[in-house]
């Protein structure tokens, strides 16, 4: 079976999207409905806890994707990939440290107010991280094929 063309160049923005956009529902949208909904604080709580930890294994294998794909064998990282390899990597350390560093002391409930701001902090961190890799490759991105990309075309002014 064949690729489809161009997946190898589109997979880097599939890649970063997923990651921004599960970060964004999962921390806009299901976190707060699950407070609002659910029965009890510490029933949304429990639940939470096990959606932002799967949260953690999407941006890893998202941010392994990015890495991977940014680099190409036998040829130079392209150019979203040098500008956005801080933002990876911190993005991936911040999701790391949040699930084992953090999300243990609030589970247990560890001075609460503190490790939740500190986790909420941490958070909206990577999710910046996650929405700087995916403008920078968008802004990157060439033209569909046939079509040349005018210079303000990438959101420039």
């Amino acid at each position: 079976m064949r690729r489809a063309p161009g997946l190898r160049r589109r997979l880097p923005a599939l890649a970063a999207a997923l990651w921004w956009g599960s970060l964004s529902t999962l921390g806009l949208l299901v976190a707060p409905l699950l407070f609002a909904k659910l029965p009890t604080p510490a029933l949304a709580g429990g639940m939470a806890a096990e959606l932002f930890a799967a949260q953690t294994w999407v941006t890893l294998a998202c941010g392994l994707v990015l890495l991977l794909a940014g680099r190409p064998k036998h040829a130079a990282p392209y150019p979203w990939a040098r500008d956005a390899m801080v933002c990876i990597l911190g993005g991936m350390l911040l999701a790391l440290l949040s699930q084992f560093g953090v999300a243990p002391r609030i589970v247990a409930r560890q001075d609460l107010r503190w490790w939740h701001g500190v986790g909420t902090v941490m958070y909206a961190v990577q999710w910046c991280c996650a929405l700087a890799v995916l403008w920078r490759i968008l802004g990157q991105a060439p033209a569909p094929d046939g079509l040349e990309q005018r210079g303000d075309a990438a959101g420039g002014t």
